[in-house]
């Protein structure tokens, strides 16, 4: 978990479902994929309560989404985030990233044992911008 080369095959992958993605521009989540989004990622935003966010079509579950997704990007509390593992693994998904104070190690030990790559308690935005720019540190909590 959290390991380098686990991190680099996440950002090789193109499909990203945020979980918990508000429409809001000044909360994390929106920041984070509005970055990943406009560094060429396919952003598919998951919250049943918004039709739209960052002009993509929002879902209100992992399961309602049509195509396949790469990576499930979480911005939900701990206490939420195992029916999201389930969720994540059934769908097919390849990777589970847990962004900044989202910890669960018994989801993450799920999703692990599933074979998907799991990033727990770091964020998108930040690992991403540190592969072009090791000096780069924003702040990414949910």
């Amino acid at each position: 978990m959290n390991e380098k080369e686990a991190i680099q095959k996440i950002f090789n992958m193109k499909t990203i479902a945020v979980v918990g993605l508000s429409p809001n521009d000044i909360r994390p989540s929106y920041g984070v994929a509005r970055y990943l989004q406009s560094v060429g990622y396919k952003i598919i935003p998951v919250n049943p309560g918004y039709p739209e966010i960052l002009g993509e079509k929002s879902y209100p579950t992992l399961k309602d989404i049509p195509v396949k997704v790469d990576v499930v990007d979480v911005f939900r509390q701990p206490e939420h985030v195992m029916p999201i593992t389930e969720a994540a693994i059934e769908i097919g998904a390849q990777a589970i990233w847990f962004q900044d104070g989202v910890i669960n190690a018994e989801a993450a030990r799920k999703a692990e044992e599933a074979g998907l790559l799991v990033v727990m308690d770091d964020c998108m935005l930040r690992q991403r911008q540190a592969m072009d720019d090791p000096s780069y540190a924003p702040h990414c909590e949910i």
